[in-house]
């Protein structure tokens, strides 16, 4: 579950308390991808402030009719209704993601894979209606033969893209990130220094609030109703998500069945690792790589993180009370917690 991570408490409360004759902070917002956006950012000449909201939703517009799953028209459900074995042609924007997306699942040793989609909505967390019930095994077997990223075919230069099984993609774990990206890189492309991007709790944060000082974001404690913090940390020039698998979820017969697949598997997350915290530069690779630690757990994670050289914060549960670690690369953003 991506969250605002108490950006707006820590992050815009420091940064309107320090304006003082500094120009006021533009501060914008909307809704995209079944979720909400809010842009912060220090006003220039070159960038008034209904010339940014319009730029920003028609931005996130273009990468939800790209992506999203829950929109029949979009590249990626068109792709989802094609017949294996046919070519189909995609954006820039598309194929960049399924890229990184790949790239991703071969460093995770298949832990992170966006063709998990048929599973996903077996399971009923998908665009599908939702079941709250457990799928029969044998279906659920059948239906992992059909996946898995070795069956898709990529052909950069004409930018086109085939599956050999009838199987579909899911971006959800990527592409908010990437909308992150797309929103931040145009924002300085249009001379904006200072600023913070979030959408649904990805977010990417560059230079400085208005006293100077770097971002500060607050990590959220897991199952928290009241939105107490686990840790704060300093950003600048960074993008940062948070995964975690305590707030989507269902019950059956007293058992808890998280929203996060394991691909390799096919079968919910049941570890003791219920919060991650990627910081990367880019907003898509943290989301990303944020939901494939969720996956492989607190040990394998690490070890990646580690071979990855990737700034990694874990919280785990362990018999009602929470403990966390982080990679050595996390620790320069570390704070003492409010």
């Amino acid at each position: 579950m991506r969250r605002w991570l108490f950006c707006c408490l820590l992050s815009l409360a420091g940064l309107l308390a320090g304006c003082g004759a500094e120009p006021a902070p533009v501060e914008l917002s909307g809704r995209t991808m079944g979720t909400t956006w809010h842009v912060t950012y220090t006003p220039s000449t070159q960038l008034a402030a209904a010339q940014a909201q319009h730029g920003i939703e028609g931005i996130l517009e273009e990468v939800n009719l790209s992506m999203s799953t829950y929109r029949s028209d979009s590249e990626i459900s068109r792709f989802n209704q094609v017949q294996s074995e046919q070519w189909f042609p995609v954006s820039a924007g598309f194929m960049e993601v399924l890229e990184a997306a790949m790239a991703i699942g071969d460093a995770s040793g298949g832990a992170y894979d966006v063709t998990v989609g048929p599973v996903v909505n077996l399971w009923g967390f998908g665009p599908e209606a939702r079941t709250d019930s457990v799928p029969d095994e044998k279906v659920l077997m059948a239906l992992l033969q059909q996946i898995g990223q070795d069956k898709l075919q990529l052909d950069e230069e004409k930018r086109q893209i085939l599956k050999t099984t009838d199987l579909s993609l899911d971006f959800s774990s990527i592409a908010k990130g990437y909308g992150v990206d797309r929103v931040a890189d145009w924002l300085q492309s249009r001379g904006a220094v200072d600023m913070l991007v979030e959408v649904g709790g990805e977010m990417r944060l560059h230079g400085r609030n208005p006293r100077g000082e770097p971002w500060r974001i607050a990590i959220e404690q897991p199952d928290s109703m009241v939105g107490s913090v686990a840790m704060a940390i300093s950003l600048s020039d960074q993008a940062l998500a948070t995964s975690g698998d305590y707030r989507n979820y269902f019950e059956v017969a007293g058992k808890r069945y998280s929203h996060t697949i394991d691909p390799r598997t096919g079968y919910p997350i049941s570890h003791d690792l219920v919060s991650v915290t990627v910081v990367h530069p880019r907003a898509m690779m943290a989301d990303a790589w944020a939901t494939a630690f969720t996956v492989m757990g607190a040990e394998g994670a690490m070890k990646v993180a580690l071979e990855q050289e990737l700034a990694v914060y874990f919280i785990r549960r362990t018999q009602g009370s929470y403990t966390s670690s982080h990679s050595p690369q996390f620790e320069r953003y570390l704070e003492t917690s409010p």
